[in-house]
């Protein structure tokens, strides 16, 4: 049993953790055991980078915490066995990972979720789950930024490659009629 000064510490972290969190994702995880929790929190930290994080706490503590803050709006789901899932980066990350496993765990259930302030529904975590992550998002656009410059040197190096085919199709059938590509031809005699 913890005591008051411990609930309150919780209270304050917890808070402190919403602020910095870009979504906060809400399971109900009733029947899952401990040792396909333990196998989620590692998969979280694995691929989150340290970015996100999953734990299990009283729903009176999450209520007092999500109080006045974005995470507000979820305060509902809040009821029975309940864990939350945080990102403090790329939620799509997150959320393809949670979804994944809810589809392995049919007992671990999204209830609902919120993005940068937004109350999101089972519906839009499942869409959010299928966009691309972050990183693709930056490679792509990189490849967009990229892509002009590659073309425009492709462009200006054509006309010179194309001269220097010329010529060597030139020599080449001087060469052929005999006439010598590499001896010039003598004028006046």
């Amino acid at each position: 049993m913890l005591t008051r000064g411990q609930k309150e510490e919780q209270v304050r972290e917890l808070k402190t953790k919403f602020s910095r969190a870009t979504s906060v994702f809400v399971a109900e995880y009733r029947g899952l055991d401990v040792r396909r929790q333990d196998a989620l929190r590692r998969k979280l930290r694995a691929e989150g980078k340290g970015t996100y994080e999953y734990r299990v706490t009283k729903n009176t503590l999450l209520r007092r915490a999500a109080e006045g803050s974005e995470v507000a709006h979820i305060s509902a789901h809040f009821k029975g066995p309940t864990a939350v899932a945080i990102s403090y980066g790329d939620p799509v990350g997150l959320a393809k990972i949670l979804v994944e496993y809810a589809k392995e765990n049919e007992i671990f259930k999204l209830r609902g979720a919120v993005l940068e302030g937004r109350p999101l529904g089972q519906a839009e975590i499942a869409t959010l789950a299928t966009l691309p992550s972050l990183e693709a998002l930056r490679g792509k656009i990189l490849g967009l930024l990229v892509a002009p410059a590659s073309q425009l040197a492709r462009l200006l190096a054509a006309p010179g490659a194309q001269l220097a085919r010329v010529i060597e199709a030139r020599r080449k059938a001087l060469a052929e009629a005999g006439q010598g590509a590499t001896a010039p031809a003598e004028a006046g005699s």
